[in-house]
């Protein structure tokens, strides 16, 4: 078959062709892309905006215009570092293994970054770090918020929880409103029409564009940096945008349903056609599908090497869900993470539930429509403690992970300016 393979060896010609649609003045759907961006200025210009709307002292203006009680809790929290009353990842390890901690050589190669989702609403960082240094657990180093981002923007909750995050030193993924579910299909409704969204979520005819519109408003007022995507299109806008010089980045969500190695090779050959030539691209994060098995991680973390993403490309992988309205339950993935983190790099551990143990036992057990509430509903519901409960108990799923990872000699990446 050697001869054979050698058919599928891409020409030259077919990149010159490719070239042509992206360098092409009169192109429509280039001039279409080229002219939201132009909205915001040169890329030079939109980096330095980006720049300014992250600092710290910006941050906090906006929080004190929006909701100046939360100014205390940074405060608090900042105090809180910088006194270092959260347990160090010295300490930690010998929490779990006494003794053996220092003579354990850990496998820091192959860090695994702890995440957690859904972070809906700033009051939760306080409570969250309040338990980490009452229990001397971990905070997360990832995040991922799923909340409408104009109400985020509204209350205050956005500006604060970027500013939570800086100073703890943890990463931190938005979902923003053009996501699909904002009526960008208009045959599209709830169940009675369910296999419409087969094809993925969906960002049809200009919605694509909408959200890059959208993106770039929010990396340039608000530092937001990263956000989740979820389309063959707008995948596509953000390597371009990159590819101008614009410092954005992006992971594919979960529910683009990566299932496959073949799937993720279309998708990383991408990410290499139109990295810079530092070698650098906007995706950062790679959020498998439910059904990925440890085999399809593997056999693509060879490529993703080979392809020299591996630094680049974090695989995302769900460890815990949601009881309600996403996969079958009990879902728990941890043993098989322990499996994989021995040898492939640069993983995270995406916690989206409590242990299905634990979950079970709530009075609100965790759904994935919750995110999709207004907060005035979920406060006028009676459920703020419950949605906050669900939060935490994925806090403490993460922290059972990093508990596993340790005993078997395996390091994890925690929100690095707390554990040091």
């Amino acid at each position: 078959m050697a001869n054979t393979q050698k058919l599928l060896k891409i020409s030259p010609d077919k990149l010159k062709a490719f070239n042509s649609i992206l360098l092409d003045p009169n192109s429509q759907i280039m001039k279409d892309f080229f002219a939201v961006v132009a909205k915001y200025g040169t890329p030079e210009e939109i980096n330095k905006k980006h720049r300014a709307s992250r600092k710290m002292n910006n941050l906090f203006k906006l929080v004190e215009e929006r909701n100046p009680a939360y100014i205390k809790d940074l405060n608090w929290l900042i105090q809180q570092r910088d006194k270092g009353a959260f347990i160090s990842v010295a300490d930690y390890r010998k929490k779990v293994l006494g003794g053996a901690a220092k003579k354990t050589k850990f496998k820091d190669k192959y860090a695994v970054t702890l995440e957690v989702s859904a972070l809906q609403y700033f009051p939760w960082v306080r409570v969250m770090a309040e338990q980490a240094i009452a229990n001397q657990t971990l905070m997360p180093g990832r995040y991922i918020a799923v909340r409408n981002m104009k109400e985020s923007e509204a209350d205050g909750d956005l500006p604060a929880i970027v500013a939570a995050l800086d100073i703890i030193g943890a990463s931190f993924v938005e979902t923003l409103d053009t996501k699909g579910t904002d009526g960008s299909n208009p045959h599209l409704g709830g169940p009675a029409t369910i296999t419409g969204y087969f094809g993925g979520i969906g960002q049809p005819n200009e919605h694509a564009l909408m959200w890059l519109d959208e993106f770039l408003y929010y990396y340039t007022n608000y530092g937001v940096q990263h956000v989740l995507n979820f389309n063959g299109g707008t995948i596509l806008l953000a390597f371009l945008l990159y590819r101008l010089g614009v410092n954005i980045q992006f992971k594919i969500s979960v529910f683009f349903g990566a299932d496959n190695p073949y799937n993720a090779l279309w998708i990383l050959t991408m990410a290499k056609l139109l990295s810079r030539d530092d070698g650098t691209s906007p995706l950062i994060g790679f959020n498998w599908s439910n059904s990925v098995n440890n085999q399809t991680m593997e056999l693509t973390a060879d490529f993703r090497k080979a392809l020299g993403l591996e630094k680049v490309v974090r695989f995302e992988h769900h460890i815990t869900e949601p009881q309600k309205n996403i996969v079958l339950q009990p879902y728990n993935r941890r043993a098989e993470l322990v499996e994989l983190a021995n040898h492939v790099a640069n993983i995270a551990a995406k916690h989206e539930g409590g242990d299905p143990e634990v979950d079970v036992t709530r009075e609100h057990i965790s759904d994935i429509l919750d995110y999709f509430r207004e907060k005035k509903e979920v406060v006028e519901s009676g459920d703020w403690e419950h949605l906050q409960r669900n939060y935490l108990d994925k806090v403490d799923a993460c922290n059972r992970t990093a508990w596993a990872l340790t005993e078997k000699g395996l390091s994890f990446i925690a929100a690095m300016n707390l554990h040091k």
